[in-house]
């Protein structure tokens, strides 16, 4: 069931974070803790009802939590707190509506100041939820390379200030175009290399990237 709900879920929940906390490393660390932490709980608890809304909520309360403990974004650790109030995570999680901002996600990594490699990576990672084991095995490269490669990327989204959102309407067909052939790249990977778990990835972000 979590490993279902992981699949499902995962692109959602690091849109929402990568929303908030506008930095894809936070944002896949405190993901991870949160996937971890319902691991734990849940074959208790039992599943929440909305268990997008309790992972994200879960998930954002660790990243306030991080920013407090390393005092490194004071800043932002008090734009946090003033938007959040420190809600306890078990009174939002079943009744908090959360927007899908995958959609804004797929163009941020898509975009074009990133090399190619790195957008198809970080689209598998971020939206896919594929680890980066299962990304250099895909693409028959070691480890190492596609680590430093999604990385590098990562870093120079949030030094750069590489927007997350929708690219306005006059940007909006070229920028689409790279989307699609980033998808187009994943699915061939797959078709090619009998990874039918690839090949439905990118079925599943074409259809979002064309909703």
């Amino acid at each position: 069931m979590l490993e279902e709900i992981f699949r499902e879920e995962w692109g959602r929940v690091v849109a929402a974070l990568v929303g908030f906390l506008r930095d894809i490393e936070l944002a896949e660390d405190a993901a991870q803790e949160a996937f971890a932490i319902a691991a734990e709980r849940w074959p208790g608890d039992g599943v929440p009802t909305n268990p997008a809304a309790w992972l994200i909520t879960t998930a954002r309360n660790r990243a306030i939590d991080r920013i407090r403990r390393e005092r490194l974004l004071t800043e932002k650790t008090a734009l946090l707190a003033r938007e959040l109030a420190d809600p306890p995570e078990d009174t939002m999680a079943d009744t908090t509506t959360f927007p899908d901002e995958r959609l804004e996600l797929m163009f941020t990594c898509c975009h074009p100041a990133l090399a190619l490699d790195a957008q198809v990576g970080l689209t598998l990672r971020t939206l896919g939820g594929l680890s980066t084991e299962e990304i250099a095995r895909a693409f028959l490269v070691p480890f190492e390379t596609i680590s430093k490669r999604l990385t590098r990327a990562k870093h120079k989204i949030r030094d750069a200030g590489i927007p997350f959102a929708v690219p306005p309407d006059h940007l909006l067909p070229e920028r689409l175009d790279a989307v699609l052939a980033v998808v187009y790249l994943i699915f061939n990977e797959g078709w090619g290399g009998g990874r039918v778990d690839l090949s439905a990835e990118a079925i599943r972000l074409g259809r979002l990237s064309s909703s």
